[in-house]
C-alpha cells in the first residue's frame, strides 16, 4: 500500500511539474542556445521569420490538448466549442485578410496544403506542370523526390538565362502534355508573377490552375504584390514566412465545388486531427495582418529587400533577374568563385545566417550551389531600416570577397552582434 502511495505522489509530482527549467533542464538549455542565436545573429533566410509574443503564446496554449478531427459544428469529438470558436475566427480572418470567399486553416504546412489540392483534384497519374525545383520552384510542384513526383506525371517549366519565368515555355508544354493541373508561384522567384497569364494557359488546355503564395502571402495580404485569387482556382500558402505568424499551412478559393473538395482532402483524407494550437496562433496571425502596422511593416520588408539587392549589386555580386519585386533574391557567387555552401558556412561564422541555393542552370549539386538566397522578413521584424540594410550587405561582402581572411570574419561577427544588440528581440 505504501509503494503505492509512494507512485502516486512521484506521478501527481511529474505533472506538477509546469516550468521547464527545473522539470526538464536539459531541454530548457537548448532553447536558451536557441532563443540567443536569434538574438545575437543577422537572420537572412527568406522562409524565416520572428513570430509574435502573442503568437508564441498562442502556438504554445492550452489548445496543445485539444482533439477535434473534423470541422466546425461537425466535430468527432465532445468538448470542440472552443475549438470551434478559435477555427471559425481563424478562417474568418484568413477570407478578410486575401478577400476570398473560403478558407480552409488546418493543413499543417505549405506542402500538406498542397497535397490536399492534388488529393482533391487530381488522381495517381495524372499530369502536372510546375517550376522546376533547380530554378526556383519548390519540392512540392514536382520534382521527382517529392511524392508529388513519384505519384503523378510531373513536367517542369523553367526561367530564362536572366532567371525571368518562361511564359511562352509554359503554353508549350501545356499544349504538348495536357496537364490536370499547372502551378504557378516558387521559393526563390524573385519577381512579380503574372497570375492572369498562367490562368488562360491552364483554361485553354482545361487544367486546374493552382497558386503557391507561401512567399508572398504577407506581401499580397499588404496589396503589396498581386493576388493571384482573381485567377487561381486555389491558393496554398503558410503563415510563418512573409505573414510573419506560427508555422502552418492554409489553403483559399472562390469556388464552393473546390472547397468541398479541399475540405474533404484535408480532413480525413490527407490528415486527422488538426492541431489547435497551431490553428489559435493562425487566428493571431490573421489578425495581425488586419493592423495598419502590418502594411506598414510590409513596405518596409520590400524596401530592405530591394536595398539589399542593390548594394551588393553595387559590389560586384551578380543578382538574378537583376534585382527583386518581394522579400528576397538569388545572388550569383560565381563571379567571386564562391560556392553557396562555402558562402552559408563562412557567413554564419561571421553571425549571418541566410541558406546556400541553386541559381538557374546550376552546374554545382544542390549541396553545394553556386548561389545563395537572401531575404528581408526577419530583419525587418527587428526595425532595421535601409541604413542597416547597406550595413549588412557590405559585411556580407567584406567577407565573401577575402573569405581566407578569419579577422574579417571575426570583425564582422562583432559587428553584426552589436547591430543586433541596437535591435533587441524577445
Amino acid at each position: 500500500m505504501e509503494n503505492l502511495k509512494s507512485t502516486d505522489r512521484e506521478m501527481e509530482n511529474i505533472f506538477k511539474m509546469e516550468n521547464l527549467k527545473s522539470n526538464d533542464a536539459e531541454v530548457y538549455d537548448i532553447l536558451q542556445k536557441e532563443l540567443k542565436r536569434q538574438q545575437d545573429n543577422i537572420e537572412l533566410i527568406a522562409s524565416e521569420n520572428l513570430s509574435s509574443k502573442s503568437i508564441l503564446e498562442a502556438q504554445g496554449s492550452v489548445f496543445t490538448n485539444k482533439y477535434a478531427e473534423g470541422y466546425p459544428g461537425k466535430r468527432y469529438y465532445g468538448g470542440c466549442q472552443f475549438a470551434d470558436e478559435i477555427e471559425s475566427l481563424a478562417i474568418q480572418r484568413a477570407k478578410k485578410t486575401f478577400n476570398a470567399k473560403f478558407a480552409n486553416v488546418q493543413p499543417h504546412a505549405g506542402t500538406q496544403a498542397n497535397f490536399s489540392v492534388f488529393f482533391a483534384l487530381l488522381s495517381p497519374g495524372d499530369t502536372i506542370l510546375g517550376l522546376n525545383l533547380s530554378q526556383g520552384g519548390h519540392l512540392t510542384h514536382g520534382s521527382p523526390v517529392s511524392v508529388c513526383g513519384k505519384w503523378f506525371n510531373a513536367i517542369s517549366y523553367n526561367v530564362d538565362e536572366n532567371g525571368f519565368v518562361k511564359y511562352d515555355e509554359i503554353e508549350k508544354l501545356a499544349k504538348e502534355h495536357k496537364p490536370k493541373l499547372i502551378i504557378s508561384g516558387g521559393s526563390a522567384y524573385s519577381r512579380i508573377w503574372n497570375w492572369q497569364k498562367i490562368n488562360d494557359i491552364a483554361k485553354s488546355v482545361g487544367a486546374y490552375h493552382l497558386s503557391d503564395i507561401a512567399h508572398y502571402a504577407g506581401l499580397i495580404a499588404a496589396d503589396l504584390y498581386p493576388s493571384p485569387l482573381e485567377y487561381a482556382d486555389v491558393v496554398t500558402a503558410t503563415t510563418h514566412k512573409t505573414l510573419a505568424g506560427g508555422r502552418g499551412g492554409f489553403v483559399l478559393t472562390n469556388n464552393e465545388e473546390i472547397i468541398k473538395k479541399i475540405n474533404s482532402a484535408v480532413f480525413p483524407g490527407t490528415q486527422g486531427g488538426p492541431l489547435m494550437h497551431s490553428i489559435a496562433a493562425k487566428a493571431v496571425t490573421f489578425g495581425q495582418t488586419l493592423k495598419p502596422e502590418f502594411k506598414i511593416y510590409q513596405k518596409q520588408v520590400l524596401s530592405n529587400a530591394k536595398k539589399l539587392s542593390e548594394v551588393l549589386s553595387q559590389n560586384g555580386i551578380k543578382i538574378i533577374t537583376g534585382g527583386t519585386d518581394s522579400h528576397m533574391f538569388l545572388a550569383d557567387l560565381r563571379p567571386l568563385n564562391v560556392k553557396g555552401n562555402t558562402a552559408q558556412e563562412i557567413l554564419e561564422a561571421a553571425g549571418i545566417t541566410l541558406n546556400k541555393n541553386s541559381i538557374p542552370y546550376d552546374t554545382q549539386k544542390p549541396s553545394v550551389t553556386s548561389g545563395i538566397r537572401i531575404g528581408s522578413p526577419a530583419v525587418t521584424a527587428r526595425g532595421m531600416k535601409e541604413n542597416e540594410m547597406a550595413q549588412i550587405a557590405q559585411s556580407i561582402i567584406k567577407v565573401l570577397k577575402d573569405i581566407d581572411n578569419r579577422k574579417n570574419v571575426s570583425d564582422v561577427k562583432i559587428e553584426m552582434s552589436k547591430l543586433c544588440g541596437a535591435f533587441p528581440i524577445y
